[in-house]
């Protein structure tokens, strides 16, 4: 299991480096506003206010849902997230997606726990591929200057 694990890491992270080259200069927000995958993530930051807080110095491990991944919410969620009125919940939505410190694929293992930003508890999981509250990392340790991202095709809510 560990060794179908470690290359699946391995694939999509090499998959993934063309899309993410030269990032070990950029910050999270900018890698994340670099790439057309994630333009909904990159307009929810910017309506949470939280770019100046994403561009800091970190580190943070930011479990990064694509456009795909925010579609796939009811018809209207993420219009509605994105109104002033509801940047409170946006907010907490998205520091959900955040981990304080750097936490690379290799310091991952079954059914550990890790406290987000927002103050909840998410369960990553390393069989059969690495899950984060149950959405898939399709891609894993994209560096920035301030952290690390991992890709998920799912948007995690907390509880």
């Amino acid at each position: 299991m560990f060794r179908r694990t470690y290359l699946a890491l391995t694939a999509a992270t090499l998959m993934a480096g063309p899309a993410f080259a030269d990032g070990h200069g950029k910050d999270i927000v900018d890698i994340a506003a670099g790439d057309e995958n994630f333009s909904t993530l990159v307009a929810a930051v910017q309506a949470a206010g939280l770019v100046d807080t994403l561009k800091g110095e970190g580190p943070f491990t930011v479990f990064a849902p694509t456009n795909e991944a925010f579609a796939a919410l009811p018809a209207g969620t993420v219009e509605n997230l994105l109104k002033p009125e509801n940047k409170d919940q946006l907010t907490a939505i998205l520091t959900y997606h955040v981990v304080p410190g750097k936490v690379m694929s290799g310091d991952l293992s079954n059914g550990m726990t890790a406290t987000t930003v927002q103050g909840t508890d998410v369960t990553i999981m390393t069989e059969g591929g690495v899950t984060v509250q149950g959405a898939n990392v399709t891609a894993a340790d994209i560096e920035a200057s301030n952290g690390v991202i991992h890709v998920i095709d799912a948007v995690i809510l907390p509880e």
